[in-house]
């Protein structure tokens, strides 16, 4: 009993204890002194043969502790081998067994059981997945733009969520209702309503949600609520719900109630409750402030006319912090090509992109404010300016003095003060490069709207000189050689600028006049079809397009492309008249007359389609239809004859002779010395036997000779002043002047043939010819279309460049 140690019972049995006891037993060391050994060696039991060995069972010696050996049978059952049993080795294992520790001999494992879906707890487990595809189907429409589609996969798992109620309700687990999925089916059905401006149905969900008290924080949704009646300007019961969904938002949540407070302080501005806004505003920039805020509560300040409050806003505004990195850390160290790395690839990242965006915003509320401010804050806009660049030069907004500077001289443009704004521009000449070019830029651009071109090309000199790269100095300088009608240095400057800005659509529209001037009209063509495709709906890109293919005499291409031209101006009188010339050309008449009466609609004053359409309805024998016309175009030119020999002829023609006769006589009293009306007088008066035929008889033939007499005189002079050029100009070259033509190319005429004489019938008055040609609007400066609404000056010809922002800013 002295070599067993009982454990106490409160201890935890351990299946390894006593592994490292030490059993005396085993000790031969000391058994040449151990007596019973020795005697048993000598007598006959040591001498006895040997045993044989029994295979059955071994009884394992026991430890000092008392505990059995691993692997040892006790009992009939064996002690596991626990520190091989995960190998899938066993102490029990029988004999000739074959080592498997994988179990693959006892073969495949049996099929897995089928699952009966016939149980209504499957049947609700796949209904439920099928609500939850259907929304997620619904959220995908949505942000793919389909909104119907959308709307309809939110009613049918609105319908399949009911369904499935129904169904747990008739099994007895209603207790087990899913509110979770009830939940995300209701608020997606309303918001799917709410996209597709179907706000009664959208805030009827939401009440359906807000009022059934088993759905936890169902109550912010009231702020969705309020979105929708503030779409529906119903900015009272907007107020109503933001303050309720204001109560039951906790403290905890403060970025939802500041949300909720800005949303207050913008319906307030829209009813004109600019006190209650100021209210909001102010505890929002105190708790958290931001740009958009500040910005909102300077525009309060300024409808209530608050000078002192403006500037503070302003100074708090500039001071809001916006959370973003110097951008130094994006400058790469030269030593370290693995930050090189890292920094060039989080240079243009999203992250990056986002800090670039939210400044460029805040950069924008400032600038807006400034400006909105400045006349304001003192007693002149001037001094306000200064005032707010002393201000934004000790903010984190110092590079946005010289653009408020800039600002300011454009403020003296609008007010028309040149002389201002031309000082103001000048005094960026000493300044850093970038500066120095915007303000050289823009003052280009004054002088070359001022027709000064020397100095337009002195100061896009200048502007090149402190920044090469500069496209809107570029296309200045191209500009005032095109004036100079130095058209290929022109082309290299425009191709110079796009080369720096590829996006440049001034310099690509210039590039594109220049080429036309040059007769290249296939490189004219190429150039408006790549503007085309970055400005699809630009009138005076389609404009030039049509023009280029009328130059290359493809009427049908020219047609089709001034007919999406009408598709963007439908209005454009001129547009329709060019449509209706060409249609004329083509032989297709009625086409042409329709466009041409739509131009005379849109802008009764153009002579030349006055003109066709008269012209017209005397060709379809209408002669009572062209009256009007041609009495417009007697009021529109009052001094010119012709039209009223056209009214009095018409009346002719359609026999109405007694008005005829009349207007005859009027013509007469207006212009005595006219022929044709004295001729007709005669000729009328003889048929109508009437005794004052003598009078114009007698009239007629004094006025034949007085014209022959002053024709004489007029060829007499002729004669002698060509005798004394020929005399004085002996031996020079010819200096003949071009009297009868013109840059600006043919009218769109009519010309009438020589009234009948008094010699023939009335019906010998033959039909018009039309001679119809298109009419350049601006003589030779660049072609434009020109349009009613608005005349177009010389200067708009030129895509005039402005730098950015910089020159007249939105």
């Amino acid at each position: 009993m002295e070599n067993v140690h009982l454990v106490p019972e409160e201890e935890e049995d351990d299946l390894y204890t006593g592994y490292n006891d030490y059993n005396p037993t085993f000790d031969g060391e000391d058994l040449h002194n151990d007596e019973g050994f020795q005697q048993a060696v000598r007598t006959s039991h040591g001498r006895r043969p040997p045993v044989s060995y029994i295979a059955p069972s071994r009884i394992p010696v026991g430890t000092a502790m008392g505990r059995p050996m691993t692997g040892a049978v006790q009992d009939g059952a064996a002690r596991p081998m626990t520190a091989v049993r995960a190998a899938g080795y066993s102490s029990s294992i029988a004999r000739g067994s074959v080592f498997d520790p994988l179990g693959q001999a006892k073969g495949p494992a049996p099929p897995l059981e089928t699952r009966n879906e016939d149980t209504p707890e499957e049947k609700i487990k796949i209904l439920e997945k099928k609500v939850n595809d259907l929304i997620e189907e619904s959220c995908l429409a949505h942000a793919r733009g389909d909104l119907q589609l959308s709307l309809e996969k939110a009613k049918e798992a609105g319908r399949k969520e009911r369904a499935l109620v129904r169904q747990r309700e008739q099994t007895g687990t209603a207790d087990h209702i899913n509110l979770d999925l009830t939940y995300s089916v209701l608020f997606n059905l309303a918001n799917q309503y709410a996209n597709n401006d179907m706000y009664t149905e959208a805030l009827n969900t939401y009440q359906v949600i807000v009022k059934n008290k088993m759905f936890s924080n169902a109550g912010r949704l009231k702020v969705n609520m309020a979105n929708i009646y503030f779409k529906q300007k119903n900015y009272t019961k907007a107020i109503k719900f933001y303050r309720m969904a204001l109560d039951q938002i906790s403290n905890a949540h403060n970025a939802m109630r500041i949300k909720i407070m800005q949303n207050i302080g913008v319906v307030f501005i829209h009813m004109g409750q600019y006190s209650d806004a100021i209210t909001s505003f102010e505890y929002i920039m105190s708790e958290s402030p931001n740009i958009k805020t500040g910005f909102n509560l300077i525009l309060c300040y300024y409808a209530i006319g608050d000078r002192e409050r403006m500037k503070k806003a302003f100074q708090k505004l500039i001071c809001v912090p916006l959370g973003i990195d110097d951008d130094d850390k994006y400058i790469p160290p030269n030593d370290d090509p693995h930050a090189n790395m890292v920094i060039e690839a989080i240079k243009n990242d999203k992250l990056h992109q986002m800090e670039r965006e939210r400044k460029a915003l805040a950069e924008k509320y400032i600038m807006t404010s400034a400006k909105l401010i400045a006349p304001a804050i003192e007693s002149s806009f001037a001094a306000g300016f200064d005032w707010c660049v002393d201000m934004v030069k000790g903010s984190q907004y110092v590079e946005l003095a010289n653009d408020l500077e800039i600002n300011k001289a454009i403020t003296y443009l609008r007010q028309r003060d040149f002389k201002q704004a031309v000082e103001t521009l000048k005094m960026f000449e000493k300044k850093d490069s970038r500066v120095k070019s915007a303000a050289a830029t823009n003052l280009s651009f004054l002088y070359f709207l001022e027709k000064d071109y020397d100095q337009a090309d002195r100061y896009a000199e200048l502007a090149m000189s402190a920044d090469r790269y500069n496209p809107a100095a570029l296309v200045n300088k191209g500009n005032t050689e095109f004036v100079k009608e130095d058209y290929e240095k022109a082309a290299e400057f425009y191709k110079e600028a796009l080369h720096n800005d590829s996006s440049c659509t001034e310099a690509l529209y210039n590039l594109g006049l220049t080429y036309k001037r040059l007769g290249r009209l296939e490189e004219a063509l190429d150039c408006f079809l790549k503007l085309h495709a970055i400005l699809r709906n630009s009138a005076q890109v389609m404009y030039q397009l049509a023009n280029l293919y009328e130059m290359l005499e493809d009427p049908h291409q020219a047609i089709e492309w001034l007919m999406q031209l009408t598709s963007v101006t439908p209005t454009d009188a001129q547009v329709l008249a060019k449509l209706g010339d060409l249609y004329d050309n083509e032989g297709d008449k009625s086409q042409a007359f329709q466009y041409y009466y739509e131009s005379y609609r849109y802008f009764p004053s153009n002579i030349s389609v006055i003109e066709w359409l008269g012209a017209y309805y005397i060709d379809t024998q209408f002669c009572e239809k062209a009256i009007q016309y041609f009495e417009r175009a007697t009021l529109i030119q009052p001094t010119q004859v012709k039209w009223q020999l056209m009214v009095a002829s018409c009346y002719r023609r359609s026999g109405n002779y007694q008005k005829a006769l009349e207007t005859y006589k009027d013509i007469h009293r207006k212009f005595p010395e006219n022929v044709e009306c004295l001729r007709f007088l005669v000729r009328l008066c003889t048929d109508m036997g009437l005794k004052e035929v003598q009078d114009y008889a007698t009239k007629l033939k004094k006025v034949e000779k007085m014209k022959e007499i002053r024709e004489q005189r007029v060829r007499s002079g002729r004669d002698s002043s060509a005798r004394g050029r020929r005399e004085g100009s002996a031996g020079s070259g010819d200096g003949q002047s071009n009297h009868g033509t013109s840059a600006k190319g043919e009218r769109l005429s009519v010309k009438l043939k020589t009234l009948p004489g008094s010699n023939e019938p009335y019906e010998a008055s033959t039909q018009q010819e039309i001679d119809a040609s298109y009419v350049d609007p601006l003589g030779p400066q660049m072609q434009r279309p020109k349009t009613a609404a608005r005349k177009r000056t010389e200067e708009d010809e030129f895509a005039d460049e402005e730098l950015g922002d910089d020159l007249l800013p939105e």
